[in-house]
């Protein structure tokens, strides 16, 4: 993702967005939370998912902007998001690409080129 991020950074805007919490601690736990030591509780303020939402981008060492979703899960909804999904939007604030739901169907390799070939229509045009 970074490697995407530093080589399209300029030409496109990035943002993760951070969404409620898909294992919490008080919810369904998964094991690989449990090794990587990846534990929160579900945030039961903005204030907290702001938090918790800084500590896992600090873990993962994404490198793109992030934004934080409301307690209202308002993007997380709009996007169908959880629990992680790519996306692009046009110039146009229409999907431009729909990534499928992840972790299974999340792939980077797939966006990357939608990117590529939008920037591409984008200077054709």
């Amino acid at each position: 993702m970074n490697e995407i991020y530093r080589k399209h950074r300029g030409k496109v805007d990035f943002y993760v967005v951070y969404i409620k919490e898909i294992h919490p601690t008080d919810g369904w736990q998964v094991k690989d939370n449990e090794a990587d030591g990846v534990l929160f509780p579900q945030h039961r303020s903005f204030e907290e998912r702001v938090e918790v939402g800084k500590a896992c981008l600090l873990k993962t060492a994404l490198e793109m902007p992030a934004l934080v979703d409301a307690m209202d899960d308002a993007v997380m909804t709009a996007y169908n998001a959880m629990p992680e999904r790519l996306y692009l939007i046009g110039r146009d604030g229409k999907v431009a690409y729909k990534g499928g739901i992840g972790p299974v169907l999340f792939l980077p390799d797939e966006w990357e080129k939608a990117i590529e070939d939008y920037l591409a229509e984008q200077r054709a045009a």
